[in-house]
């Protein structure tokens, strides 16, 4: 199914391809995000004026994350994709014509590739950072069984737009091709029904929207109850490194301490030294000083002595 053809305008000159652009983002968009960026997409359509695209892409309706995992395949896999597509009409025609061995291995290779591509899927979600729960992978291996077993989950899917996880009819079709009513749209019938008919399909869309709504309700729950998981183990692992770290830093601390006490040991034993050494610095000179007084009186006195000395001596001659 192509849609992606050649870009056209339409009469005002805005690009009519922009709408589609957005709708497929918006199915490639992770659910938990899908309705701030529908909002924030359909009102700046709004705000340049194009009113229908902004109506369009409003009434986008948010997919199951199934859904949403096999829409990755379409926007992140189109070669495989394309070969998928056609191992589905390939194997409707082969259901057609194969005998019962025949179908026997074509069954078992069927489920392989399923079971392929659902890991694909489940890989992309990962990489997208939503993990898909093992109820959400069913889905999507569901999907891709109705997508090779009937042309217009095929159609479905190949836009890229699922909301909801398609279901695959009990059996591949057999015998002759009967010819598909003309349609206008994806959801248009053959024609026209009764009003019980068309009563008893809303009640089912409505069972159905309310079975949707319980499954996104518990893919939510899943989804949360693994991030709170994930919360506490990473909270337990950040309380434990920073036990640790505190450890390290009263050790530290601890050792520190010992160096300034030691540090301050040896001050207080340099203060004592100084304090000594100037305390005899002073005696020294204390002592110089008594001890050049002295030299300086005996000096005098021994002068004294020598003029003693000398006046008998002149008197006598």
């Amino acid at each position: 199914m192509q849609r992606k053809g050649g870009r056209r305008r339409d009469p005002d000159g805005q690009d009519a391809e922009a709408v589609e652009q957005v709708l497929d983002e918006l199915y490639a968009t992770p659910p938990s995000a899908f309705v701030p960026r529908r909002e924030e997409r359909a009102a700046a359509a709004r705000t340049a004026g194009r009113k229908e695209d902004a109506r369009r892409i409003h009434a986008a309706r948010r997919p199951t994350f199934a859904a949403w995992a096999a829409n990755l395949l379409t926007h992140s896999r189109p070669e495989e994709t394309r070969r998928f597509l056609e191992l589905g009409q390939a194997l409707r025609e082969a259901h057609r014509t194969l005998d019962a061995a025949g179908l026997k291995d074509l069954s078992a290779q069927r489920r392989h590739i399923v079971a392929v591509l659902s890991q694909q899927a489940a890989q992309l979600a990962a990489e997208a950072g939503q993990r898909l729960s093992p109820a959400a992978l069913r889905e999507v291996e569901s999907t891709l069984r109705a997508v090779l077993a009937d042309p217009d989950a095929a159609d479905r899917w190949a836009g890229g737009r699922l909301e909801t996880s398609l279901t695959p009819p009990s059996a591949f079709p057999s015998g002759p091709a009967a010819p598909e009513p003309a349609r206008t749209g994806p959801r248009a019938s053959a024609r026209p029904k009764s009003p019980r008919a068309a009563s008893g399909t809303r009640a089912k869309d409505e069972l159905a929207e309310r079975r949707r709504e319980r499954r996104e309700e518990r893919e939510r729950a899943e989804q949360e109850a693994e991030r709170a998981e994930r919360h506490l183990r990473d909270a337990r692992a950040e309380q434990t490194d920073a036990q640790e770290s505190l450890r390290r830093a009263d050790d530290e601390l601890g050792r520190v301490r010992e160096t300034v006490a030691a540090a301050e040991e040896r001050l207080r034993a340099a203060h004592e030294d100084l304090e000594r050494a100037e305390r005899e610095r002073r005696e020294a000179e204390a002592r110089e000083r008594t001890a050049a007084d002295a030299v300086t009186g005996a000096e005098r006195e021994a002068r004294a002595s020598a003029r003693r000395v000398d006046r008998p001596a002149g008197r006598d001659r």
